[in-house]
Order: structure tokens, then C-alpha cells, then sequence
């Protein structure tokens, strides 16, 4: 299968490495969270991502092991930045009920804003919501997931750097998360890259650096666009990666995504990191856990390891 393309690795066993699951809601037919939790741990998923503080996903995480990313609506977003007891009243309600029964990794201010008319509440967002954290006594680094069409430049990786529009609202993010040594959360999907007919390599050769696949390719862009905003030393959780099993031809079928999302979970799980970061793992997380039929039709609908009955659409082993 064509994927191969983006994955040719040495499989190494080093033990997990932070590999976690999107567990997206916009399915009217999905099953009820306390199931949802006993099939992540059953299949040993360890960390979950959320895009909005769901009290009964919130409730059904309770002592169960799984940490979990959460999201702010996006909506939320101007409020957090503008009104610190708006924050406040955020953590007390989405937060403070659940925790330590709940462990949380991160809080994400917003899902995929920079670029658009919100990006520039994020990091106020952010700020303000390390403030009432910290003020709770909860200490869970906070940060935003930016997504990969904030680039502007991204072949070969070093030259990597954001579009002139993004840099007024990610560069004053950067600086807050370099302060506090919280990550950044990015979208690397090397389906849409392949989808759009760019950056498209087997072997690249960026100076002293090999690059084998798109993946490694793209996260190296980003961490070279974000050294040009005052963050080299930044780290970058994958927040979603993952390929569709249907909604495009021959390109979006199950035997690609399997293979796809098989050879990332190896790739990170082995730990080797990048070539421009190596041997620093890539925490990352697949998207998504179910189809979604209450999302756009087509590909958006069919990233799911499971249809919404729990039956498998392809095998994974975490």
C-alpha cells in the first residue's frame, strides 16, 4: 500500500511512549462514556483527548487510570481571554468537580483558532487559565492545539515558518509557554498533505538530516517555525494524527489507514523522535475513536478506529 510512502521504519521496542486517542461527541448515535472508558482501557489507551468539558465523559474518567486532554469551546475563547473570573468560573466548574478522581494532562485553549478571527484571544486564554489553575491549587500546564495550515513554509523542514498572519497571535503563545516549559499542541495530518499534492517525499535529504516520512517531515517544520518565534526549545505534543478509511477514492480505504496509523503508533512508541529532535519521544494522539456521523459527509466522517457500535473498522495495537 501506498502509505509506506510516509512510514518506513525499523520497528524498535522501547516501550509506549505517550500514545493517546481523540475521543470526539459529534455522533448521535455513539455509545454512553462509562462503556466508552471500559473499551479504552481494555485496549490499554491510556490518555484521551476531549474537545469540551463533557460532564458525563468527565464523570465516566473518574479513577478509571486514563488521563485526559481537555479542550475549551472554542466560543469560550474571547470570555477566557477577557475576563479573568470568567477563568475562574471555567476551572471551578469543569475542573476542580472532577479532580484528583480525574487526572488531567492538558488543558488546550481552543482547537485549531490561529489563523482565523479567535487566534487572537488564545493566549490571554491561556494565561488566564493558568492563573485560576494555579489559584485552585491544580497544577496542569495549559496551551492551545494549532494546526498545520499555520505554516507557511514547510519544505524542506528547516526552513519551516508560520504564515505572516499567524505569528502576531502565536508568538506571544510561544513566549507564555516557553516561561512556564508547557508544550504546544499541533494537528499533523500527512493525509491532507498527500490529499492536497504537496510535500510529497521519500526521501528527503534537509542538510545533514534523512527524512523517510511526511510525518517526521512535518513536525520538523514545525519545530523550526517555531524557533524563528522564540521557541527552540519548545516540545510538541501531536495532538491529532490519523488517516480516513473512507470519503476519498482509493485514498482514504481501510488498508491505507491501518497501515498508516499501525506504523505512526510503532514510530512513536520506539522513541527514536525526529531527525531534527532525536531521541526525544513524540507524545502523540490518534484521531479519532469513532466515526462521527453528525460531522461533515465524506472523509471527516470516517476517521474512526471504531463505528459506533464498538466493532473494530481496522485493527490497531496500542
Amino acid at each position: 500500500m501506498f502509505t509506506h510512502f510516509f512510514f518506513n521504519f525499523y520497528f524498535l521496542d522501547a516501550g509506549a511512549q505517550g500514545v493517546g486517542i481523540n475521543y470526539g461527541l459529534l455522533g448521535n448515535n455513539l455509545p454512553p462514556p462509562d462503556t466508552v472508558i471500559r473499551l479504552l482501557n481494555s485496549k490499554n489507551i491510556k490518555t484521551v483527548r476531549i474537545f469540551e468539558p463533557d460532564p458525563n465523559v468527565l464523570r465516566a474518567l473518574g479513577n478509571s487510570g486514563i488521563e485526559v486532554v481537555l479542550g475549551t469551546l472554542n466560543e469560550d475563547l474571547q470570555q477566557l481571554a477577557e475576563n479573568p473570573a470568567f477563568a475562574t468560573q471555567w476551572v471551578n466548574t469543569n475542573v476542580i468537580p472532577y479532580v484528583p478522581a480525574v487526572k488531567i494532562r492538558y488543558i488546550s485553549a481552543g482547537n485549531e483558532v490561529i489563523l482565523g478571527p479567535l487566534a487572537q484571544f488564545v493566549a490571554g486564554a491561556i494565561q488566564n487559565l493558568d492563573i485560576a489553575l494555579k489559584a485552585s491549587n491544580v497544577s496542569v500546564p495549559v496551551s492551545t492545539a494549532i494546526q498545520f495550515d499555520a505554516i507557511g513554509q514547510s519544505f524542506p523542514p528547516s526552513s519551516g515558518a508560520f504564515k505572516n498572519d499567524a505569528v502576531g497571535a502565536i508568538t506571544p503563545v510561544v513566549a507564555f509557554l516557553v516561561s512556564k516549559q508547557y508544550p504546544i499542541l499541533a494537528n499533523v495530518y500527512p493525509y491532507f498533505a498527500y490529499a492536497s499534492d504537496t510535500l510529497l517525499v521519500l526521501l528527503l535529504t534537509d542538510g545533514p538530516l534523512l527524512y523517510s516520512n511526511l510525518f517526521d517531515a512535518m513536525v520538523d517544520a514545525l519545530y523550526a517555525a517555531l524557533e524563528k518565534v522564540g521557541g527552540p526549545g519548545l516540545r510538541i505534543v501531536v495532538s491529532e494524527t490519523g488517516w480516513p478509511s473512507a470519503g476519498n477514492g482509493d485514498v482514504a480505504v481501510v488498508p491505507n489507514t491501518q497501515v498508516y496509523v499501525n506504523n505512526v503508533l510503532a514510530h512513536v512508541k520506539s522513541a527514536v523522535g525526529t531527525p531534527r529532535r532525536p531521541g526525544i519521544p513524540i507524545e502523540t494522539h490518534i484521531f479519532a475513536l469513532f466515526n462521527e456521523n453528525l460531522k461533515p459527509a465524506g472523509v471527516e466522517q470516517n476517521f474512526g478506529l471504531y463505528y459506533p457500535n464498538m466493532t473494530e473498522v481496522y485493527a490497531v495495537t496500542f
